[in-house]
């Protein structure tokens, strides 16, 4: 057996080294933190003037109300809109699916996930929800 005491002793100096740097980024992230969360308590202004304190910012006063119904339509095309949306952004990567260990499995969720939401934009369709105008 090879004593190992030399390449030993560069290891503990290394970790220790790597303990103190991830502790002084652990004290540098806990004071700004805390610097930030004092600075926005003590910046705002303590008295706010009359247009500030008006319903909008620019001065105007509201003209109607401001709980008017908006469509439903409306609400069901912007989810449509953000789930197709998130859709894309989670097919992106696939191109690269065929460099992972199990590249069929990849592309079987992926086709799960297409056949799903397929299916829920046929039934909107059928069921007129994507007819904007009647």
């Amino acid at each position: 057996l090879v004593p190992v005491t030399s390449n030993h002793s560069v290891l503990v100096q290394v970790q220790g080294k790597m303990v103190n740097l991830i502790t002084i980024m652990i004290m540098i992230t806990i004071m700004i933190s805390a610097v930030l969360t004092i600075v926005s308590f003590w910046l705002p202004q303590m008295a706010p003037d009359h247009e500030k304190l008006s319903p909008y910012e620019c001065g105007f006063d509201p003209l109607g109300s401001a709980r008017l119904p908006f469509s439903m339509r409306f609400f069901l095309i912007a989810i449509l809109f953000l789930l197709f949306d998130l859709e894309i952004a989670l097919l992106l990567p696939l191109p690269w699916g065929n460099q992972l260990p199990s590249p069929l499995l990849t592309f079987s969720w992926a086709l799960t996930v297409l056949v799903v939401l397929t299916l829920g934009l046929t039934y909107e369709w059928a069921q007129g929800g994507l007819n904007w105008a009647e």
